[in-house]
């Protein structure tokens, strides 16, 4: 029994050392192929905000945490499938991570717990997006700057800004007849309950940057308020409910079936807009595709509920 489990832990040895090195082969190339007469920075990311400040810059890392799920939930901006997958971002796989060879790893106060283990790798650059009663937006926008800095690349920071209020001016001039009155900003779980996205989420932050009002104004914790009864949406008759993400099919044949959601006033008078997924704790490029899902959205080119 001894000697067969030495004899299979060898070929299975060799298999992740093969597959290991083929990944580092993958990340050494993309990283050289990602600047054009200079040597590529070698960016790790573990927390998604950080994974779309760079990307924005214009710096694919050449590995980030949980990309499947990732690629799932915000959509954009792409990934390719030469960056290595790190594993989940609660718990990155060290291992791989050493052997992709970062020269700053990038993460959040979110994963201060393995901030040490991280530092051993390579520098750690912690940047907070999100705290509670506190905007997002502003931070996201001031990431790029930091970030571009750190990396030897200002003119990348400058660029990203520049393009990011450009195109938050294009939409909320935009949107500027739709300020008539607020938006609920929700995503829906099942038939009976909502979470509302509240001033200090990413939503909340750039409906305020496009000069929108945000029909809830209680607190919340961590950018959101869940789960809330559903009936809470009746205490602000006048807005716009705007679901973002899908709802589940569950919970979408219960609300067909739910008086309490048809004698809504929003649903009641046709003043419901349905957005593809979003990251709700992205930064800059999840701001800017909210923004743009919501004008389109807003004008009848987006789903409607």
């Amino acid at each position: 029994m001894v000697g067969g489990g030495a004899a299979s832990r060898g070929p299975s040895r060799r298999r992740f050392l093969t597959a290991a090195g083929a990944m580092l082969a993958a990340s050494s190339a993309w990283g050289a192929s990602a600047a054009s007469g200079a040597a590529a920075p070698r960016l790790a990311a573990i927390d998604w905000a950080m994974l779309e400040t760079a990307v924005a810059l214009g710096h694919m890392p050449v590995a980030a945490a949980e990309l499947i799920r990732f690629r799932a939930d915000a959509v954009t901006p792409e990934i390719p499938p030469e960056v290595t997958d790190l594993g989940l971002r609660g718990a990155p796989n060290f291992e791989l991570l050493q052997l992709v060879r970062p020269m700053l790893i990038l993460s959040s106060p979110y994963y201060t717990r393995y901030e040490a283990r991280l530092a051993q790798i390579a520098p750690v650059l912690s940047l907070p997006f999100y705290l509670p009663g506190e905007p997002p937006l502003p931070k996201a926008m001031s990431a790029l700057t930091v970030l571009a800095d750190r990396i030897g690349d200002p003119r990348a920071g400058a660029g990203a800004q520049r393009r990011a209020e450009a195109d938050l001016d294009r939409w909320a001039v935009r949107l500027a007849p739709h300020a008539d009155r607020p938006l609920a900003l929700i995503d829906i779980g099942d038939a009976r309950h909502l979470r509302a996205f509240g001033p200090d989420s990413l939503f909340g932050s750039t409906l305020d940057r496009l000069g929108l009002a945000n029909a809830w104004t209680g607190r919340t914790a961590f950018s959101f308020m869940a789960p809330v009864p559903l009936e809470r949406l009746a205490e602000m008759p006048e807005a716009r409910l705007i679901i973002i993400g899908p709802v589940p099919p569950e919970a979408r044949r219960g609300l067909a079936r739910s008086v309490l959601w048809q004698a809504l006033p929003q649903v009641a008078a046709g003043r419901v807009h349905h957005l593809p997924r979003v990251n709700a704790f992205g930064a800059v490029p999840s701001a800017r595709r909210f923004a743009g899902l919501l004008a389109e959205a807003l004008d009848g080119r987006g789903a409607q509920g």
